[in-house]
């Protein structure tokens, strides 16, 4: 309650999440009828607003920014989405397709809808979102409230330590393209009896691409970039997981992380049963296990080990203070990750035009970087290559600072470096 004695728009929606989830736990078979009027209510539409704004994000095919909207007055922006869903006026822009380059020299293909729809879309989610929770598994960590990737990297850990000792690690071959919107839209009908919101999802998945000029539509696949995508991506593989516990919990331990899943089994035989039981279903959702990067990994003998979620996995020996050797799964950055965080202080630090930059910027730049890795990537068995990192932030930070200095010789520079740095709090990974 604010000094008025009136409910925040982001406490009324909570509400509103709390007894619409609490009415789809109760009843686990009841359809929704009456939850468009929700989608367009006031106080939903300006906590869509200040979710979307907090996500930043480019702008889509209108080139409409969210600066321009607060500039334009953000409440009259958002009486016209009003509008237009009162009087189902309202239909999605295609979305912008956008290519970000991976390691590999591939391009990985995003969609960036228009502001407009990600307000929309988000508004939407706020609505349908606590339905679909009470139906969602334990075993499913991604893109969901609450729940994280170290929660399910935890799961992975002491499922391998319970006698795990084979690991089926699956990738879905471009699951985000090739999704039946037809199946999709069946399995959301099972809880969504609204014919304004199922004709408002069918909108989103048939507003194509805008590709160099030209709108590309399929019959496949959910809008990538979209707000509304993760959650869509859940409810089709719910699906999975619920068959996967009726037939498969005693195979082995599922942890799904949206599209990105292993099953921890204790024997071979498990794993390749497990294995099976996992294409039959996929087959079932037309989707299909990649080839090379599907495998079962063998844990027990310590020589192999497999990467998710950027952490590796890998059994090795330790010893009990009575001498006694036992085998313990360790987790720690991936190669991939390491890569990754290079990449981007170096990003930061190479470019000539960083030059004009103050050391005290470029502290303020890299420290919430250094401290989201360091939540993240910090365990025990990370700390050698963590501390790796730590010199490689360090060398590029001495290698920019004498180049602004315009001293050939950048070792030279590092003691000073290292002095500035740490009279401007620089943090560390370890």
């Amino acid at each position: 309650m604010n000094a008025k004695g009136l409910t925040t728009p982001k406490e009324k929606v909570q509400e509103l999440q709390e007894k619409l989830g609490h009415a789809a736990k109760e009843n686990s078979k009841r359809k929704f009828h009456a939850l468009y009027d929700k989608i367009h209510r006031w106080d939903v539409l300006c906590e869509a607003w200040k979710r979307v704004k907090a996500n930043k994000g480019a702008a889509g095919v209108d080139a409409v920014t969210l600066a321009d909207i607060e500039e334009q007055g953000e409440t009259s922006f958002l009486k016209a989405c009003e509008r237009e869903l009162k009087e189902g006026n309202y239909y999605p822009q295609p979305v912008r397709r956008h290519f970000i380059p991976k390691k590999d020299g591939k391009l990985r293909p995003l969609g960036i809808p228009t502001v407009r729809d990600r307000v929309i879309q988000m508004a939407t989610k706020l609505v349908i979102e606590p339905i679909f929770e009470a139906d969602f598994e334990e075993v499913s960590y991604g893109f969901r409230p609450k729940r994280s990737a170290k929660g399910a990297l935890e799961r992975i850990r002491k499922a391998c330590n319970r006698k795990g000792n084979w690991v089926v690690d699956v990738d879905i071959q471009g699951y985000f393209d090739n999704i039946n919107q037809e199946k999709l839209m069946k399995l959301i009908q099972m809880r969504i009896n609204d014919r304004r919101i199922l004709k408002l999802i069918r909108k989103w998945l048939q507003a194509g691409v805008m590709e160099e000029g030209n709108v590309k539509r399929s019959d496949l696949g959910t809008p990538q970039g979209g707000v509304i995508s993760p959650l869509l991506a859940n409810i089709y593989l719910h699906y999975f997981d619920r068959l996967w516990e009726k037939h498969g919990s005693g195979l082995g331990e599922l942890t799904r992380y949206a599209d990105d899943f292993v099953v921890v089994c204790k024997t071979k035989k498990d794993a390749e049963h497990a294995y099976e039981l996992i294409r039959r279903i996929m087959e079932r959702l037309e989707l299909t296990l990649h080839p090379t990067k599907t495998r079962i990994v063998g844990l027990w003998t310590g020589d192999e080990g497999f990467d998710f979620l950027g952490m590796h996995h890998r059994k090795t020996k330790a010893e009990t203070s009575q001498g006694k050797v036992y085998y313990t799964t360790q987790q720690w950055l991936t190669k991939k990750a390491e890569e990754r965080i290079r990449g981007v202080v170096k990003n930061r630090l190479a470019p000539p035009s960083m030059r004009s930059r103050s050391f005290a910027e470029q502290v303020e730049w890299l420290n919430p970087k250094i401290q989201g890795w360091r939540n993240y990537y910090y365990t025990n068995y990370s700390q050698k290559r963590l501390a790796k990192l730590d010199w490689y932030i360090l060398q590029r930070l001495t290698r920019w600072y004498a180049k602004k200095r315009q001293r050939r010789r950048w070792m030279s520079s590092l003691s000073e470096v290292k002095y500035i740095a740490n009279m401007y709090g620089l943090k560390t990974l370890l």
